[in-house]
């Protein structure tokens, strides 16, 4: 199983990235360690917005990527609604499953 994550940080940007396993992968952005990306590295990593789930790699990549490529406003309306109609036409939206982000975090790192 792969997660396809968005997380808000401090400047208020939202990054995306995927994992098999959201709790560590968090928990590498926050520390900032070597482990964690980049950008998360120059841009504090504040709490996870939103994750879905899918079988592979291969989807987790192509759905990082698809939002990736959208705009602020997009990002912003995908991670409120979970929804990812957006990519209708472009991805098979029923690959991918939203989960909660309190299925995994506790208050304290959402």
């Amino acid at each position: 199983m792969y997660y396809t994550y968005m997380l808000r940080c401090e400047d208020d940007s939202v990054y995306t990235g995927i994992t098999t396993d959201p709790v560590r992968r968090f928990r590498e952005h926050i520390s900032r360690s070597k482990r964690a990306a980049g950008y998360t590295r120059s841009h504090r990593a504040e709490r996870v917005i939103a994750l879905w789930k899918s079988r592979d790699r291969s989807l987790a990549s192509k759905l990082e990527y698809s939002i990736k490529s959208l705009d602020k406003q997009q990002k912003e309306l995908i991670a409120l609604s979970g929804s990812l109609n957006i990519f209708s036409g472009r991805l098979s939206t029923e690959d991918y499953t939203f989960v909660p982000v309190s299925e995994f975090f506790k208050d304290d790192m959402q």
